[in-house]
């Protein structure tokens, strides 16, 4: 089968696309042949290997796994003797999570693993992406935060796969939502409810008279300590990019002051967990509260390309490998 591979750490030129072994299935594993992958900003982050104590999960001098991607979509070629929940025909989609390998047409998931039947109204290249940016805001904002109706939410990054994702799961839970992008992506972030628009090129909301309830860093480029004066007495801020900093900062906030700094690595919480914030996020999708924004889908030969255009940190929306 053909895969994107990748034997050290590096920009994306380390990848390749490569002719490896198909997977062997196991009694309760599940062979998917893939359709979708999802080229995210933590993609990115793993390819390269930083920050550097995360190798510590995936390898500390080269990669442990050779195929990186975690979010797929597509189709069970086969499935283990012991497997009762699938079978052969059945559209899926899921996370692969730490196990990676979800940019090559065959990936190998435990039947018991964050993997689920696709919706038929959705398509592969949009159920790929439902456990990136949907699910990581919807955790960050309903089960992090306890997001409230009323309260002012501000969202930095607003204009990526997490950011279009939150902006209009915030409207959704009643919150008055203020976007953070680039002038040019404000009109798409007022049509996904987005109350209030700031350009960050020319306005810096830490240095602003308003206050939030929340402050969502969707792309970790903010710190707790310059959102601080942004947030209310009991104010939030949350970011999906942890760092030592962060960590230092969430352990402060936790005991001193009413201001405080979470972080959550959404993808690594129990697959029951997973599984019913995915029900409420496929509930909305299917109801229209919640589109899933696409910016460019690449065919696996160009992987380096999705990879390099992703690092430029001017996606809008989400960026898939197709396989076929």
């Amino acid at each position: 089968m053909k895969a994107l591979v990748r034997t050290q750490y590096g920009s994306p030129e380390v990848l390749q696309v490569q002719e490896i072994e198909v997977p062997v299935v196991g009694d309760n594993d599940i062979l998917v042949k893939v359709y979708a992958s999802s080229v995210t900003a933590a993609d990115g982050f793993l390819v390269k290997g930083t920050p550097y104590f995360g190798r510590l999960m995936t390898g500390l001098l080269k990669p442990k796994q050779a195929v990186p991607g975690t979010g797929f979509a597509g189709r069970i070629e086969a499935v283990g003797t012991a497997v009762q929940r699938f079978q052969v025909g059945d559209e899926v989609f899921g996370e692969s999570g730490l196990n990676f390998g979800a940019h090559a047409e065959y990936l190998r998931m435990e039947a018991e693993g964050m993997i689920m039947k696709k919706p038929s109204e959705l398509s592969f290249e949009e159920a790929a992406i439902l456990c990136d940016g949907p699910l990581t805001s919807f955790n960050f904002l309903r089960e992090i935060a306890k997001i409230k109706p009323g309260q002012q939410v501000l969202i930095n990054g607003a204009s990526g796969s997490l950011g279009t994702a939150a902006v209009q799961l915030a409207k959704h839970f009643g919150a008055e939502v203020t976007g953070v992008s680039s002038e040019k992506n404000h009109a798409l972030l007022k049509s996904l409810g987005a109350d209030h628009v700031i350009d960050y090129r020319t306005e810096d909301f830490t240095q602003s008279a308003a206050e939030y309830h929340l402050i969502y860093d969707a792309v970790g480029k903010r710190s707790f300590s310059e959102c601080k004066p942004a947030l209310k007495k009991e104010g939030v801020y949350m970011s999906p990019v942890l760092s030592i900093k962060l960590l230092l900062q969430m352990l402060w906030s936790n005991w001193f002051g009413t201001k405080k700094a979470r972080f959550s690595a959404t993808g690594l919480r129990p697959v029951p967990v997973l599984r019913e914030m995915l029900k409420d996020i496929l509930t909305l999708s299917a109801e229209g509260k919640l589109r899933l924004i696409m910016d460019k889908v690449y065919p696996l030969e160009k992987g380096v390309a999705a990879h390099t255009y992703v690092d430029t940190g001017r996606k809008v929306g989400n960026v898939v490998l197709q396989m076929i």
